[in-house]
């Protein structure tokens, strides 16, 4: 059972923003995606989670994804994602329905009608007769460095593809995948597109750089570090994180249900200044949890930001009077 649980879950994609969603439109467009706008602090939303992860596994060849919609809010926008569970049907990277609310029996009948019917937009036939050349030069600008490969990052499908995955992961590059065994007409196509006969194949801005054997000779001679786009280390991270708003409270848990007793305290006194603030919960990201106490040489949480600067945890909120939480917070 638990096995099967992982299964389903690992079939059900998370996007965090807008570019992954922008770039998965463009990745899945040959197949019926499944968008669920949820957030955490809806029940209903948790239950449509788990009715996701079973249409997953009845469905195979359809992609679903999960997008907090509070999270990405210019997707939400240009959406018009006014309330959550609201699901979002696409083909051909247009959107062809959509379902609003917490009703399973509906979200199953939709999807299975979907499937059965091809589910193609108006207009169908123009995509169906896209130029193949077209497709593929949005293919390999989908995303700055792009990985043509027998499979994905998490389960390559050929040793070839595997050695590619763990040179650039070793070297921190930020890349997207696409996995040629999905689509035969890709398969085919890019090897004449690009004049190179074999897999894995790697695009940078558009370029191809080559198979394995380049990319190889590119990390001996160390020019595969000036080629390829770094992913952002954690202290960049960081940096960006509690800079994302004015005020920044990294907390156990979120504005609407705080986790632990000294967060929960710690909102109440920013509730009561009438300050604008926005949360990260730790609890989500490990990553972040302990490498923020390094990074403020702050060892606890909850931890307030202003400006990207520490102010502290909640024993120095505590002993700011009231009107000095607030200029601290608006300064």
């Amino acid at each position: 059972m638990a096995a099967g649980a992982a299964e389903a879950a690992a079939a059900v994609v998370e996007v965090g923003s807008d570019r992954q969603f922008e770039e998965l439109l463009l990745l899945r467009a040959k197949s019926l995606l499944v968008v669920h706008f949820w957030a955490p602090w809806a029940p209903q939303c948790a239950q449509m989670n788990d009715v996701m992860a079973e249409l997953a596994k009845e469905h195979p060849q359809v992609s679903f994804v999960k997008l907090e919609a509070e999270a990405v809010p210019e997707v939400s926008e240009k959406y018009e994602i006014s309330s959550v569970p609201t699901f979002l049907f696409f083909k051909n990277s247009q959107k062809i329905d959509r379902l609003d609310g917490a009703h399973a029996p509906e979200l199953t009948k939709k999807v299975q009608r979907h499937v059965s019917s091809g589910s193609f937009p108006p207009r169908a036939n123009e995509h169906l007769k896209e130029d193949l050349s077209l497709r593929l030069k949005r293919l390999t600008h989908a995303a700055p460095c792009m990985l043509f490969m027998k499979g994905t990052p998490q389960e390559p499908r050929c040793g070839f593809s595997k050695q590619m995955v763990e040179i650039l992961q070793k070297h921190n590059i930020q890349f997207s995948s696409f996995d040629i065994f999905s689509d035969e007409e890709v398969r085919q196509g890019l090897k004449t597109y690009s004049n190179w006969p074999t897999y894995p194949q790697l695009y940078v801005s558009g370029e191809l750089i080559g198979g394995l054997d380049i990319i190889k000779e590119l990390e001996a001679s160390e020019e595969l570090d000036t080629i390829c786009p770094k992913a952002p280390n954690l202290e960049e991270r960081l940096k960006v994180l509690t800079n994302k708003a004015s005020v920044m409270l990294f907390m156990k848990g979120n504005k609407q249900e705080a986790k632990c007793g000294f967060s929960k305290q710690i909102l109440e006194i920013l509730n009561s200044t009438g300050v604008e603030y926005e949360t990260f919960d730790i609890l989500e990201d490990e990553e972040v949890r302990q490498g923020l106490k390094a990074y403020s040489n702050w060892p606890t949480y909850p931890q307030l930001y202003v400006k990207g600067e520490l102010v502290g945890g909640l024993d120095i909120v505590k002993i700011l009077p009231a009107g000095n939480v607030c200029l601290a917070c608006k300064a």
